[in-house]
């Protein structure tokens, strides 16, 4: 058969593609071992890199085929987008193990997250947008090796302008998320581990992908956001800057509560707290009602979780302080009844004008 050797030399390209794969492999892994981004690379791209080698040799073996094969033309085009598909795999794994070492080398879960969070944004949104382009580069080589595409894309043209104002309003949604995940990695609204107040509700960034952010709302919920409205719409970041954060604690009390053992009560309150972060313990009177004051304790903790927390355990120890020490001042409703004589009702005031 005039494919056996064909077949024979690929048979026998594929164990020699095998001993150079890993006596290649082991020797790189050896000189990246001290360079944190080479190994990375090898660990993460090898398998592809193999595979992109054995394509390579059985591309040059089909284009050395004599052309009267039956069948070769096919057989060179099969292998032809099966070396683009593998080049794109081999792009897609390089992005991607640059991005895991970046992240690797900024981790978030020390108490100043701050550059580390926003390295990490950055990093996720750009490699999800450069793996997007590789995979769109790669599907768009592979189809214009097919004939038959290129002749209808050709037939096409003569409606390009109704086609392009089809397309171009169908893909809006698409482009638009698009180039708002670029604008989030660049100007950085909002990073991950973010605290934030979306549309009444509060929670922190879980996930930035290419088109929408999962916010993960207190009770364990995840609420999904397109990216577009994070440009378009205003919205609270409790940690734009840094994750210190001020809380306020609300208490009424009557006009007769002295202030100053309530403002000793809540320093101490703090000042044996653990999520207090030492920073301000403030108690004052900011407002005055008809019926009672109000009482502002306004404490900082290092985020928002530990804020809140914080607030619970001061409101809580400032209920039970007035309520074991100050019972008596406690808000209440005064009523002053005048005594200079029987009370009568506004009716039989009425009929003693009439008489």
């Amino acid at each position: 058969m005039p494919w056996i050797g064909v077949v024979v030399q690929l048979l026998i390209a594929v164990p020699v593609v095998a001993v150079i794969h890993s006596v290649a492999v082991n020797i790189l892994q050896r000189l990246a071992a001290s360079l944190p981004y080479s190994r990375r690379l090898v660990q993460y791209g090898h398998r592809a890199a193999g595979t992109v080698l054995f394509l390579l040799i059985a591309q040059v073996l089909l284009r050395n085929a004599a052309d009267s094969l039956p069948g070769i033309a096919t057989a060179r085009h099969v292998a032809a987008l099966a070396l683009i598909a593998s080049v794109t795999w081999l792009g897609v794994r390089c992005v991607r193990a640059v991005a895991h070492t970046i992240i690797e080398f900024n981790p978030a879960d020390v108490p100043d997250n701050l550059q580390a969070r926003r390295i990490q944004t950055q990093t996720r949104v750009l490699a999800r947008s450069v793996m997007a382009v590789i995979i769109l580069i790669g599907t768009g080589t592979a189809l214009s090796t097919m004939p038959i595409l290129r002749q209808i894309g050709t037939s096409l043209l003569a409606s390009a302008g109704v086609a392009g104002l089809v397309v171009g309003f169908a893909a809006k949604p698409v482009l638009g998320n698009l180039l708002a995940g670029m604008q989030i990695a660049l100007t950085q609204p909002i990073r991950l581990e973010d605290v934030v107040i979306v549309q009444n509700e509060w929670g922190q960034v879980e996930e930035i992908t290419g088109t929408y952010v999962v916010v993960r709302i207190w009770d364990q919920r995840r609420m999904i956001v397109p990216l577009q409205w994070f440009i378009e719409n205003p919205f609270q970041n409790w940690t734009r800057t840094n994750s210190d954060i001020l809380g306020t604690v609300t208490v009424w009390a009557d006009y007769r509560m002295p202030v100053e053992p309530l403002r000793l009560e809540a320093e101490r309150i703090c000042s044996k707290a653990p999520e207090w972060d030492k920073r301000l313990c403030l108690t004052q009177v900011v407002d005055a009602g008809e019926r009672a004051m109000q009482i502002r304790v306004l404490v900082s903790a290092g985020d928002a979780g530990r804020s809140w927390d914080l607030r619970c355990r001061v409101r809580e120890g400032l209920i039970d302080f007035v309520q074991r020490e100050y019972p008596e001042y406690l808000p209440r409703m005064r009523a002053e009844v005048l005594a200079e004589g029987p009370m009568r009702s506004p009716s039989d005031t009425d009929d003693a004008r009439l008489t």
